[in-house]
């Protein structure tokens, strides 16, 4: 496949706002061309856990995933949040098809002991690129679970903006590629409390200084160090930007950019 490819990941408090999704959704589907998309779910994974009384610990805005906390992402990710995005596209004209990591092995990765035990969580070690491409023959877009598997068969919890940056890499090789990651905010800030501080242009040396003066914090963290690994990969562009100017996001109008 040589058609450009958009990969476009969604955040989990787009994924949490039944009118902010439904916008989206209706701004996505109208954008030309094949997508990916890949979302979150994180909030509604917390907000379950709560209250089933499971306990929830974050290292550095990734979630630590015990065989409990597995259970109820997985219910989450690959069942409620998954349907919801799929059945909202195709209510929009847009024909997807919903998966995991796990469906057809698409996603193979191995399970993350350093710097840290995350549990049941999972580093990516292999996309599909064949399956991905045949779906996106019959659909126009597949819509992506955070949820992954190892060789032996135990599904992993893995970090979506980690899966859109690896899918876009792995495409990448075949065909143009462009990563969006959308979220409420409209871009990466310079002063995460004035939301209008949107850092146009973002360079690595630019993101290192914001981190050793700690304005960047917790789920940022992997969204920004993804969007740089993404560019060394060979992606095209990415972009990181609201979700609800998708379309102008896209093209480069609004959020920000990020450069080496």
């Amino acid at each position: 496949m040589t058609e450009h490819i958009k990969i476009i990941k969604v955040g989990g408090n787009i994924i949490n706002s039944p009118a902010a999704l439904q916008a989206f959704l209706k701004e996505f589907a109208a954008l030309e061309g094949k997508k990916i998309l890949v979302h979150g779910g994180g909030a509604l994974a917390t907000e379950l856990a709560g209250r089933l009384g499971i306990t929830q610990q974050m290292i550095d805005g990734r979630r630590v995933t015990d065989a409990e906390t597995l259970k109820i992402v997985t219910m989450v990710y690959a069942g409620y949040v998954n349907k919801q995005v799929v059945s909202g596209l195709q209510s929009y004209g847009c024909n997807a098809i919903g998966i995991c990591g796990a469906d057809g092995h698409i996603i193979t990765a191995r399970r993350r002991t350093f710097p840290a035990d995350f549990g049941f969580a999972g580093d990516i070690d292999r996309v599909d690129t064949d399956a991905l491409s045949a779906l996106l023959l019959h659909f126009d877009t597949v819509v992506v679970a955070p949820l992954t598997m190892d060789v032996s068969g135990q599904l992993l919890n893995t970090n979506a903006d980690t899966i859109a940056r690896s899918v876009a890499a792995a495409l990448s090789a075949a065909a143009p590629c462009e990563l969006i990651y959308t979220f409420e905010k409209n871009g990466v800030l310079q002063d995460v409390e004035q939301p209008d501080s949107v850092i146009p242009l973002l360079t690595a040396a630019h993101y290192q200084q914001l981190r050793e003066e700690q304005r960047i914090f917790a789920g940022m963290l992997p969204k920004l160090d993804n969007a740089f690994l993404a560019l060394r990969e060979d992606v095209g562009s990415v972009y990181i930007g609201p979700a609800d100017q998708l379309k102008a996001l896209s093209e480069g109008r609004c959020g920000t950019k990020i450069i080496l």
